[in-house]
């Protein structure tokens, strides 16, 4: 799905998806990503909904975390979903086009938005 191309000056912005891949600002990335609103973080690891990957996401200081799971719910253990709410971070879990679309909202409002998108 192509989205929008109005945006903002600042930031990054996901200009589309389908299967298997997610644009960035017109550069296709393939496989799953982690994404904060102004730059690209490493690959997460084999299994991106890992409670100790989750958990050291925080070092970066998200308001919010979005974890687009592909085009299925997956939802982490709910340890780690406590872990986010103890420290008044929202932890949304959606599917990886739903995650998209939030992202960019989120990213436009000037929000500490971080995803982790698996590919849809």
């Amino acid at each position: 799905m192509k989205m929008s191309e109005e945006r903002d000056a600042g930031g990054l912005a996901i200009t589309a998806y389908g299967p298997g891949f997610v644009r960035i600002d017109q550069a296709r990335h393939e496989g799953a990503l982690t994404l904060l609103a102004d730059r690209l973080l490493p690959a997460p690891p084999a299994d991106p909904l890992d409670p100790a990957y989750l958990e050291g996401l925080l070092a970066h200081g998200p308001e919010v975390v979005l974890l687009g799971t592909g085009p299925r719910l997956r939802f982490p253990h709910p340890r780690v979903l406590a872990v986010f709410q103890e420290r008044g971070i929202g932890c949304e879990v959606m599917d990886s086009g739903a995650a998209c679309r939030t992202f960019n909202i989120l990213r436009g409002e000037g929000r500490r938005v971080l995803a982790v998108i698996l590919p849809p």
